[in-house]
């Protein structure tokens, strides 16, 4: 994470009480909070994230730990109460000497009103994914590929590229026929024909 927020993150930890745990790259989830049998708080996130993906991840699982502990276990996981608390936990963060300036300004319209993921924000996703190592990383972005173009996800199955609705894109599955609805910021594989 960034140097300049490792302070204040570890007082969060130690506050709440936060058994943290950096694991190995999930594929469905960069980060998780559970309430173990014992009462602990454990949150895990994934190694494989940038500086910047891991403190925004860090901080909506503490949200989910402290909504939960404020607001009880009966609220939305990604209701309203968590957002605020979300949002309230952020905004000490939100400053040039943490985040790049050219960051800032969609960190700032993401967290006025934050979605369940940073993935499902695209814009959020895809200037994050500036940070990222991109040594190994030679996937493209489902709006980056050409109408008809086909691809594969990250558990082997193809897709064939189609029209784009409101804000996703209708891909049919090359397999079954199915129509699946894509993030535009979704990684995949172009398949060269």
């Amino acid at each position: 994470m960034p140097h300049q927020a490792v302070g204040s993150c570890f007082a969060l930890i130690q506050l709440h009480g936060v058994h943290l745990k950096v694991v190995n790259h999930r594929i469905t989830r960069h980060g998780d909070y559970r309430r173990l049998p014992n009462g602990l708080h454990q949150i895990t996130v994934n190694a494989s994230l940038n500086k910047y993906r891991f403190l925004i991840t860090l901080v909506h699982e503490i949200a989910h730990l402290v909504a939960f502990e404020k607001y009880g276990r009966r609220i939305k996981p990604h209701g309203q109460e968590w957002k605020q608390t979300f949002q309230h936990l952020m905004v000490p963060f939100i400053r040039p000497d943490i985040f790049p300036s050219r960051l800032l300004p969609i960190i700032a319209r993401h967290f006025k009103n934050p979605k369940a993921s940073s993935s499902t924000d695209a814009h959020l996703s895809i200037a994050l994914k500036a940070y990222d190592d991109t040594q190994h990383n030679e996937n493209s972005y489902v709006f980056e590929l050409p109408m008809g173009s086909t691809f594969r996800i990250y558990n082997g199955k193809l897709f064939q590229k189609g029209k784009k609705r409101t804000k996703r894109f209708e891909c049919v599955e090359i397999a079954t026929g199915k129509i699946y609805l894509f993030q535009p910021n979704a990684e995949v594989e172009l398949i060269k024909v």
